[in-house]
C-alpha cells in the first residue's frame, strides 16, 4: 500500500528575486478575481546602512497541522484533506469569516461570490501528479513542493545545514511551509 502524502513547501529566500511569477501563475490557474490573491511576495529589509539585509519571500496559506481555521469553522468547510493540506469546500462555506479571524497568517479572503478562498496547494494539480502552478513557473526554483513522507527526504536534503524557519511558530499551528533564510548565502 502506498504511503499517504504529506505535502508542504520549502521556500529558498536566498534565490527568490520577488518577480511575482508565482502570484500570476496562481491567479491564472485558480481563477482568482482581480484585487485578490492566494499568494503574495513580501520584501523585508533589516539593519541600517551600510549593513542591510533584504529577504524576498513568497507567502501563502501555511497548511498547518493544527490549523485554527479548521478548529473555528462552524460548518466544516475548512478541513484537513488528509494529504497535509488544508482545504475549503466553497459549497459548505457561509462566508462567516470565523476562519479569517482565526488564521494568524492572514492567508484567506472572502471571494466576491461569498465563500472564503485561499491557497489550496493546487490540489487539483496534485491529484493529477503535477506540481503546483507557483512551483512550475518559479524561474529560480525558490519554491519547492515537498512530500514530507517521501523516503528520499528531499525536504531534509534541501534544508540540511541551512538556517531554516517557519512563520509564527509560537502560535502552535505547526505550519507545513519552511523558509531557508536569506542570511545564508547560496551554496552555504
Amino acid at each position: 500500500m502506498a504511503k499517504q502524502k504529506n505535502y508542504g513547501m520549502v521556500i529558498d529566500t536566498r534565490v527568490c528575486v520577488a518577480c511575482s511569477a508565482c502570484v500570476y501563475a496562481c491567479k491564472s490557474e485558480n481563477g482568482v478575481p482581480e484585487g485578490y490573491c492566494r499568494d503574495w511576495v513580501v520584501q523585508e529589509t533589516e539593519g541600517a546602512y551600510p549593513k542591510l539585509r533584504m529577504e524576498n519571500r513568497s507567502e501563502r496559506c501555511q497548511h498547518c497541522e493544527n490549523a485554527p481555521c479548521v478548529t473555528y469553522c462552524p460548518t466544516g468547510a475548512s478541513h484537513y484533506a488528509g494529504d497535509g493540506t488544508v482545504q475549503v469546500n466553497r459549497y459548505r462555506c457561509t462566508g462567516c469569516k470565523a476562519c479569517l479571524a482565526a488564521c494568524p497568517y492572514d492567508a484567506r479572503y472572502v471571494h466576491p461570490e461569498g465563500y472564503v478562498d485561499k491557497c489550496s496547494l493546487c490540489k487539483h494539480r496534485l491529484e493529477q501528479g503535477l506540481e503546483t502552478a507557483c512551483v512550475s513557473v518559479c524561474p529560480t526554483t525558490s519554491l519547492n513542493l515537498v512530500d514530507f513522507n517521501e523516503p528520499e527526504a528531499k525536504a531534509d536534503e534541501m534544508m540540511n545545514g541551512k538556517e531554516v524557519y517557519r512563520q509564527k511558530e509560537h502560535a502552535g499551528t505547526n505550519p507545513s511551509l519552511y523558509w531557508i533564510s536569506a542570511s545564508n548565502k547560496p551554496g552555504a
